[in-house]
């Protein structure tokens, strides 16, 4: 259909024109307004609904994603400041659909609501939905809290923006077909994340009515020692003075604060420590406690939840280290900034990490696996609750040693297997005979019908059990187990489990003194956290 008769919706803020991709059989509006410029004064400012705009807005075209650091061999930032937008996705038909609400990964520091794996066409059609993908700020303009120089700014500006998102669906979904009283958020990586803070956020609570979590880094939120190390590590990287103020900062260019803040990023000694610059901050209110705090005391979203993580999150990690005494130091230092009484307790359950494997599988588990455990024990006392474990994995990655890596389940979960950057390696391997496409695409059939009955009826297949109690024949915490043939695991790695319940993720920093005394200033003039 040629984009001038293409289909139009009616928003809040004017009429908006689409296209219908006649090649998957979907209408989609791409680059749709949702929240006001954000840049100059509305820097490190929540985020502000849509301005108005007259006659109709072509929406055919994909808008730029948020600045970001393109982490190649040039020192390149792409993107824009004013990038609160969304895209939409759903089936050419007339039919009122539930809606399914996706926010990106990328550390918080990358990513794009069209992300070719991302773009939710097949993902759409397959599941019967409306698909609507996020765009936010990110790094320095959306996951850093600079309430440490001034209080004229909010602690969570990216949060702001995926509340607004969710608003913005609330109110004007129905125009495209979908079903506001039927929203599932969902996520991946640090969108998966994303997913957990949305759940833990008053401000957000009856905006979605499901949750699907994948790979989320639940525990990974700023203390308030991080928060005024980054600000201050970016105040001195940009040459400022460390009497700047939050106006000096609304002053300077984008594109440099994103340089400045993609070099912190690589620091490597903090980075290995689980210290990144960027993640949101318990600011008391958008973020009223940390999230496994919050889940802890059953004051979340009481809605249905998936959430899982992949077999070899960290399979990366299998290469950092080439001795068993450097993986040992590592691990431990790494661990003990958290908690330090329990690190060795959480180390035996991993073999000390003698070998490379083990270490690996610590990282993945710090990281990934075990905050994802500590939120489906304690929101299966709110709300049903369903756990999974990805472990398909090609046979040219099983060989390469990297297996079903972070990031592995998009093509699988979206119904695109080329679209990923590990699937030109699988490209390479079929050609050499070693792999095909019958078993990726039984793996995608299974995990689309899973999620598409979780996204019409609040819980997945029948096969698939809640993750729930020991009973007298079964120990509990059924685990679906996504690989070639589909199965039920209870209580997969149990002691590792139990040593991780003993552990504190929550705190970075509670015994680095040094941070604490350098920072005790910039922490006391932060207010409540």
């Amino acid at each position: 259909m040629d984009s001038a008769s293409g289909p139009i919706a009616r928003t809040a803020a004017g009429q908006v024109r689409g296209i219908v991709d006649e090649n998957s059989g979907v209408r989609t509006w791409r680059g749709v307004p949702y929240g006001a410029d954000p840049s100059g004064q509305g820097r490190f400012r929540a985020a502000r609904p849509a301005e108005e705009w007259t006659g109709v807005k072509d929406c055919t075209s994909y808008a730029l994603p948020a600045l970001q650091g393109s982490f190649g061999w040039k020192d390149a930032v792409v993107g824009a400041e004013d990038c609160l937008t969304l895209d939409i996705v759903r089936p050419d038909t007339d039919d009122v659909l539930p809606v399914v609400v996706y926010f990106h990964g990328g550390t918080f520091v990358t990513g794009a609501s069209h992300e070719k794996v991302l773009q939710g066409h097949a993902l759409a059609t397959a599941t019967d939905v409306v698909y609507v993908s996020v765009n936010f700020r990110l790094g320095v303009l959306g996951y850093l809290d600079f309430r440490s120089i001034g209080q004229d700014c909010v602690a969570n500006p990216a949060l702001t923006d995926q509340i607004l998102s969710l608003a913005w669906v609330h109110d004007n979904i129905a125009a495209f077909g979908g079903d506001p009283g039927n929203v599932t958020i969902m996520g991946e990586s640090a969108g998966g994340a994303a997913v957990t803070h949305l759940m833990a956020s008053p401000a957000a609570r009856g905006l979605f009515h499901r949750s699907i979590a994948q790979s989320p880094p639940c525990a990974s939120v700023h203390s308030r020692v991080q928060a005024a190390m980054w600000v201050r590590a970016l105040i001195e990287g940009m040459g400022m003075s460390r009497l700047s103020t939050l106006n000096d900062l609304r002053d300077e260019d984008a594109r440099e604060l994103v340089r400045v803040g993609r070099s912190m990023l690589l620091n490597g000694r903090e980075a290995l420590q689980f210290n990144t610059a960027f993640m949101p901050t318990v600011d008391g209110t958008t973020l009223p406690a940390h999230p496994l705090d919050v889940f802890e005391r059953g004051e979340q979203a009481p809605v249905p939840l998936i959430i899982g993580t992949n077999e070899d999150e960290a399979s990366f990690a299998k290469a950092m280290y080439l001795t068993t005494k450097g993986r040992r130091r590592a691990a431990h230092r790494a661990l003990s900034v958290f908690d330090a009484d329990n690190a060795q307790q959480v180390l035996a359950t991993y073999s000390h990490v003698g070998g490379r494997r083990d270490f690996a599988e610590l990282v993945a588990d710090a990281l990934f696996w075990a905050p994802a455990v500590l939120m489906a024990t304690a929101h299966r006392w709110v709300a049903p609750t369903w756990m999974y474990r990805f472990s398909y994995a090609s046979s040219t990655m099983r060989r390469l040693g990297l297996g079903a890596m972070h990031t592995a389940d998009l093509g699988v979960v979206f119904g695109d297997p080329d679209a990923t950057r590990a699937s030109r390696i699988d490209r390479i391997g079929s050609r050499a005979g070693l792999g095909s496409r019958e078993a990726f695409d039984e793996v995608s059939r299974v995990m689309q019908h899973h999620w598409g009955t979780f996204f019409h009826e609040g819980r997945p297949g029948e096969e698939w059990p809640v993750y729930g109690f020991r009973s007298d024949d079964r120990p509990g915490r059924a685990t679906a187990v996504f690989t070639e043939d589909f199965r039920v695991e209870y209580d997969p790695k149990a002691a590792q489990r139990r040593a991780w319940e003993e552990f504190d993720l929550r705190e970075w920093g509670g015994n680095r003194e040094d941070l604490i005394e350098l920072f005790a200033h910039d922490i006391s003039s932060t207010g409540s956290r």
